[in-house]
């Protein structure tokens, strides 16, 4: 099975992550990796590993610059993982002993995340399973808000195993991350009809509930509390989001309504 995989990636600036990614995808034949043109250490660590290839596209959204990738994609089989993820040992056991032969009717598959912080495991998070192993033939990404996600046709399945997102970059660069999701995340909210967003962006577009309801749930719904000062962290950096998106909620609000006056 694993000869039949070929791991996807893309980076711009992960020298603090994608080491720890590349040293659980050494049983990979090969590897491709979609840069947006990195100027830290990325490069040079990519290059430490021989079955890696690493092709340079112009970063414009996750979804094209993964399509991109696909294209480059020669095996049955995508697993696409961000640099930040780490497969856990049972993961890798799930990929060796799938069954992909000729019965197998199913066309993707999702694996469940333990979110870490400073390297930490906790014991819940917000994270929700992700399709990350799917027949290339079959695949298309598409925009979602800030985000991205996989189209694949067929029947999905589950692995048992789960992969570490385990982000080690300065609190700093997730503050720009945000800065950039979150304005086209506010533009997804106030553009689309209500009755068509999920009940979650439901209550993120009410402004005013979601940052409290986002640090009730990490502390108590999944027990970040028993976490320590990794579990206040998280709960705290998610409520930080979550405000922040209210805020350009509220702001993109107002510029609209100042345009319906001037008009």
């Amino acid at each position: 099975m694993l000869d039949q995989i070929t791991p996807l990636i893309l980076t711009y600036n992960e020298a603090p992550n994608i080491k720890r990614c590349l040293d659980k995808l050494t049983w990979a034949n090969r590897i491709v990796v979609i840069d947006s043109f990195s100027n830290d250490e990325t490069l040079e660590i990519l290059s430490q590993f021989p079955q890696v290839e690493v092709y340079q596209r112009q970063f414009d959204h996750f979804a094209w610059q993964c399509n991109y990738g696909l294209e480059l994609v020669n095996t049955e089989w995508v697993l696409s993982l961000d640099a930040d993820y780490v497969l856990s040992d049972r993961l890798i056991q799930d990929l060796q002993t799938l069954d992909i032969g000729a019965d197998n009717t199913v066309n993707s598959y999702f694996a469940k995340f333990a979110y870490c912080v400073f390297g930490r495991p906790l014991r819940g998070t917000i994270l929700p399973a992700r399709k990350v192993l799917y027949r290339q033939n079959l695949a298309k990404y598409i925009e979602d808000g800030h985000a991205h996600r996989v189209e694949v046709t067929g029947q999905s399945g589950y692995l048992s195993g789960h992969i570490y997102h385990d982000d080690r970059k300065p609190l700093s660069r997730w503050l720009q991350s945000q800065d950039k999701y979150l304005i086209i995340e506010s533009q997804k909210l106030i553009n689309t009809p209500s009755d068509q967003l999920s009940f979650g962006d439901r209550l993120r577009k009410q402004k005013v509930i979601a940052p409290f309801a986002i640090l009730i749930y990490c502390l108590i719904l999944k027990g970040g509390i028993f976490d320590g000062w990794s579990g206040w962290y998280y709960a705290w950096q998610r409520m930080l989001a979550e405000i922040l998106l209210a805020i350009r909620v509220i702001e993109l609000e107002h510029q609209n309504q100042m345009t319906k006056r001037l008009n």
